[in-house]
């Protein structure tokens, strides 16, 4: 499938030109009324029907919320399907910004306080070039190919949303993949990991209820600074006494956040701490015990507490899918180019999908001079590379759908 190469490289212009769009409209969380527009538009031009998937429960809502984020009301995510019948393989690209300025002096640069410091204005530019690839292939499909444009993963729980929704339905999925642009890793090279390839994230949020008062008379209080302080260290004590530093998990606080005066012993205190481990008994261990700690410590000295709690997987990848997909990654960027990596330290809720579909994830280096990790203020990628994105994913589609159909 070369001749798909060149035709990928025909539509560079248009991908850099929608990444550059989104990338001046950056939206961040569930609903992202924008991006979701200009991508079902851009869908409609290639002659693609597309429809909403997405289903913001009252609870997930709500937990948001306590948890300091703006309210959320709906998800916007987009699907789309190119060909029919089955078997059937779905492609993945997030479209969620970050809540965090951008520092560049670009033509294109966003101009809000969100941006796409982690490159999905890019993933649903590719989603969209390879869709145009895959249309005008469509006669040649030997089966359906699903497009999942998702919000919130940057929230852990986007694609999770499009589940609950349907998304793996009407047709049913049997294969997905899922590329991560990266601004570290070489021009053009791909890197890929069998097994766990992103750590788990659980976040938990920690209300602490105390009794506020006057400096002078802390006896007559309950300190809920004292009382979060207490419990962010017994929690850190937990990861270094109960957990084997071979699991490799880490427990880090974000959030901490009480008071308003040097005299005044606050009412309240709120403490946010996220877990993450490629370890699932490392895991089951750590969340079974935190309410344990946070109870006793929060009663020890009488106060109430809330806690409040995000889970999202480790993200594991099938054996066997990744294997097929690779040799049709090798066919648009040359073997030389592949290189196995060990699992990502961040995380990733392309697990929700992978845990109910034999999936794979892969990686795209785009890394431009300077460097900048992503989440940096100053993370630039190199745009040369954005076709074989595309091209990737349509070639990947094409040929596994060949391998699968009866």
């Amino acid at each position: 499938m070369k001749q798909l190469l060149e035709e990928a490289k025909l539509l560079q212009e248009q991908i850099v030109a929608d990444r550059r769009y989104l990338h001046q409209i950056p939206e961040v969380g569930m609903d992202l009324p924008e991006s979701a527009a200009y991508i079902e538009k851009r869908l409609a031009e290639m002659g693609i029907e597309s429809h909403r998937c997405g289903v913001m429960e009252e609870s997930v809502r709500q937990k948001y919320i306590k948890m300091g984020f703006p309210d959320m009301r709906a998800s916007t995510g987009v699907v789309a399907t190119i060909g029919s019948g089955s078997p059937c393989i779905m492609l993945r690209a997030d479209f969620d910004a970050l809540p965090m300025e951008e520092i560049n002096d670009l033509p294109f640069c966003s101009k809000r306080n969100a941006s796409h410091m982690c490159g999905h204005d890019t993933h649903a530019a590719m989603l969209l070039g390879a869709a145009k690839l895959l249309k005008d292939h469509e006669s040649e499909l030997k089966g359906t190919v699903k497009l999942m444009f998702q919000p919130g993963e940057e929230m852990g729980y986007g694609s999770k949303t499009m589940i609950d929704d349907g998304l793996l339905e009407n047709p049913k999925v049997d294969a997905a993949m899922a590329i991560h642009i990266f601004s570290t890793t070489p021009v053009g090279q791909v890197t890929y990991c069998s097994g766990v390839a992103s750590s788990s994230l659980d976040t938990f949020a920690i209300h602490i209820q105390g009794k506020g008062g006057h400096s002078s008379t802390p006896d007559l209080c309950v300190d809920p600074i004292m009382i979060a302080n207490q419990i962010y260290t017994a929690l850190n004590m937990l990861m270094t006494r109960e957990v084997s530093p071979q699991a490799v998990a880490t427990l880090s606080g974000g959030v901490m956040r009480s008071g308003t005066a040097v005299n005044i012993i606050p009412d309240t205190a709120d403490l946010q701490v996220g877990l993450r481990t490629y370890n699932v008994e490392a895991r089951k261990h750590v969340l079974e015990r935190l309410p344990e700690i946070v109870d006793a410590y929060a009663k020890a000295w009488h106060g109430e507490y809330e806690i409040t709690m995000f889970n999202c997987p480790c993200t594991f990848t099938d054996e066997t899918t990744t294997k097929e997909l690779l040799e049709s990654v090798a066919e648009m960027v040359g073997e030389k180019n592949i290189q196995a990596m060990p699992p990502m330290a961040g995380t990733e809720d392309f697990s929700y999908v992978a845990e109910q579909v034999p999936s794979t994830f892969l990686v795209l280096g785009a890394g431009g001079p300077e460097q900048y990790p992503h989440h940096n203020p100053r993370m630039v990628l190199d745009e040369s590379v954005f076709y074989q994105g595309a091209a990737i994913h349509a070639n990947c589609a094409i040929e596994w759908l060949n391998k699968h159909s009866k």
